[in-house]
């Protein structure tokens, strides 16, 4: 593998780490307990699974066949799709409410099983990564280089949105309902930006 093929990679692992940059933003909004401990436990799940769907895709087509991958992959882009429209819908939807209501809303727990969800949710759609993966990489070494560089290029990137949104957080000065309005409305743009980007081969 060339110097110019990593580069490359390096590039393409920035651009597919963007949907989990703009959840741990998210994350960092909402949570109100974020710590250094929180926020590195959430830049790796969403770096593992970032590299972990790419690699589950080349497996697939590997035993299966790129027809079979390309069907999955379409599958799991319209999953993610109605996923990400109704956790961010809701949380919008609670934003809003939460104004209009005389009661202050409280800020969020931390919870992992929700950075978990959202670590599976922003990186299903990129089984069809893996799928496409399969016609440019000829070795097995090839592609585990391929999905580290995505894991250390998303575990980064996501680590940088998560204190990002923690400082959004502080200037909001305790107005949690307008971060689950803000919040959710990433999570619907990251909704659609996930099938255009399918269908647009971006």
């Amino acid at each position: 593998m060339t110097w110019q093929i990593i580069l490359e990679v390096l590039l393409f692992g920035i651009a597919l780490s963007m949907d989990a940059f703009a959840v741990s933003i998210t994350d960092g909004l909402i949570y109100k307990d974020i710590n250094k401990k929180k926020a590195f436990f959430i830049a790796s799940v969403f770096g593992l699974m970032q590299a972990l769907m790419p690699l589950i895709g080349y497996w697939i087509v590997e035993g299966v066949s790129i027809a079979v991958g390309n069907v999955i992959a379409l599958v799991v882009t319209w999953v993610a799709f109605a996923l990400l429209l109704i956790v961010g819908g809701k949380m919008a939807f609670d934003g809003i409410k939460a104004l209009r209501s005389p009661v202050k809303k409280e800020a969020k727990n931390f919870s992992v099983k929700e950075v978990l969800l959202f670590g599976i949710i922003t990186s299903i759609d990129a089984l069809a990564v893996g799928v496409s993966f399969h016609t440019g990489i000829s070795d097995n070494i090839s592609i585990f280089l391929h999905v580290s560089i995505i894991l250390v290029c998303t575990f980064i990137i996501s680590l940088l949105g998560v204190l990002l949104g923690n400082v959004f957080n502080r200037l909001l000065k305790g107005k949690y309902e307008i971060a689950s309005i803000i919040g959710g409305v990433i999570l619907i743009a990251l909704a659609i930006w996930v099938v255009t980007s399918h269908y647009l081969g971006i």
